[in-house]
């Protein structure tokens, strides 16, 4: 059997393994990412947000230092006052927790927005895993094909000297050998490419082996369906911040009150003594309607937005993931046919082959079928990588990180 097609049956069979190459891959690839320190900060924010709604008062105190002495007429010794005020705002009723529940909110969808940024960088190092797999099953087909038709080309060249075939035909399997080498040429430089392309995501350098993701169970599809997806924890946890910020605005219908402790220490000539007085000041803001209507139509206009995306996220996830299983399950199929095909290909060259050295056929039959046969087995490696590819896209739809 031609050398070939024992490879297409070894890379046939090989049993998928689990592809933790590729979630070490996205980990690096994480840590380079430019979202990736920028969500750190925002979880700083909100933690910073959840300690300022934990405090006594909505807003840091405030001290103001007052004096008053009638020396602009040119009376020094005349009446003197001091004034020391601590000012302290106010918790609106129910606005304390309003507050924390937003902090709360607020550090729940940076962790789950989080995990959705990493879902997507998943799916672009997926795709950069299985092109750089197509790639290389490509390369190796045409050095194959390259190979063979070496092989084939020093026979015939020997077999012209000897007398036994034309020249023409000499020149026939020399220049497929040269389209071959020039296909094999090709096919590298795409290599280098999907290489380059994973370099860029990961930084390190491509691995040598690419193996298959483990095909998910029912459960998963289950789990994704009900709502584990992280893209819709994502949405799910957007939403819970909109209402929350609605309930902040719904309690904040008003600047926060401010009370204010009073120190006063007067005189009211040189000869007089100093004496204190203490007093207490509270400010209550008004409120508008116009101010009042904006902040809550904003807050419900976040709300009903977020709703929206959060429909709209559940169902593409549920066409994504059925659109993924018919792919799988179209390429399993096409995968089983090319491997009952496989036997039936290697017997027709090997007759072929032996037809042409006993000069049954001529040399144009024997490379219209070896043309044939290698164009099978390269669909057969394609469709094993499109297989594999098939199982990481429907892990994706689901919401499985690798």
């Amino acid at each position: 059997m031609p050398r070939f097609f024992l490879l297409l049956l070894a890379v046939l069979a090989a049993p998928a393994s689990h592809a933790g190459a590729l979630a070490e891959a996205l980990e690096r690839a994480w840590a380079r990412h430019p979202q990736a320190g920028a969500e750190a900060a925002r979880e700083e924010v909100a933690r910073a947000e959840r300690e300022l709604a934990a405090a006594l008062t909505p807003a840091p105190a405030a001290v103001s230092l007052a004096t008053l002495d009638d020396n602009l007429a040119g009376n020094s010794r005349g009446k003197r006052e001091w004034e020391v005020e601590l000012a302290l705002p106010l918790w609106l009723p129910g606005q304390k927790a309003a507050r924390g529940a937003e902090a709360e909110a607020a550090l729940a969808e940076v962790a789950a927005r989080r995990q959705a940024l990493r879902l997507r960088l998943a799916g672009e190092l997926r795709q950069a895993w299985w092109a750089l797999a197509e790639a290389r099953a490509g390369l190796e087909q045409a050095r194959l094909r390259a190979d063979g038709l070496r092989a084939l080309a020093e026979d015939v060249s020997r077999r012209h000297r000897a007398g036994e075939l034309a020249r023409v035909d000499a020149n026939l399997a020399r220049g497929e050998l040269t389209r071959a080498e020039a296909e094999a040429l090709a096919a590298e430089v795409a290599v280098a490419r999907a290489e380059q392309a994973w370099r860029a995501l990961t930084g390190t350098p491509s691995p040598q082996h690419v193996p298959a993701e483990a095909a998910p169970g029912a459960t998963r599809m289950s789990d994704a369906v009900a709502g584990e997806h992280p893209e819709l924890l994502a949405r799910a946890a957007a939403a819970r911040l909109a209402g929350t910020r609605l309930q902040v605005a719904r309690e904040s219908r008003r600047d926060a009150p401010e009370l204010a402790f009073r120190l006063i220490r007067d005189r009211d000539d040189d000869r007089s003594s100093y004496e204190n007085s203490a007093g207490l000041k509270l400010t209550i803001p008004f409120s508008g309607d116009a101010r009042v209507r904006r902040g809550d139509a904003a807050a419900r206009a976040e709300l009903a937005e977020a709703d929206a995306e959060l429909a709209r996220a559940r169902a593409a996830m549920e066409l994504d993931i059925e659109r993924a299983r018919r792919e799988l399950e179209l390429a399993e199929r096409q995968l089983a046919l090319a491997t009952q095909r496989a036997p039936l290909i290697a017997e027709n060259l090997k007759l072929a082959e032996k037809a042409f050295a006993l000069g049954e056929s001529d040399l144009a039959a024997l490379l219209r079928v070896r043309g044939m046969a290698l164009a099978d087995a390269a669909e057969a490696a394609r469709l094993r990588v499109a297989r594999d590819a098939a199982v990481s896209g429907l892990l994706q739809a689901l919401g499985v990180s690798p």
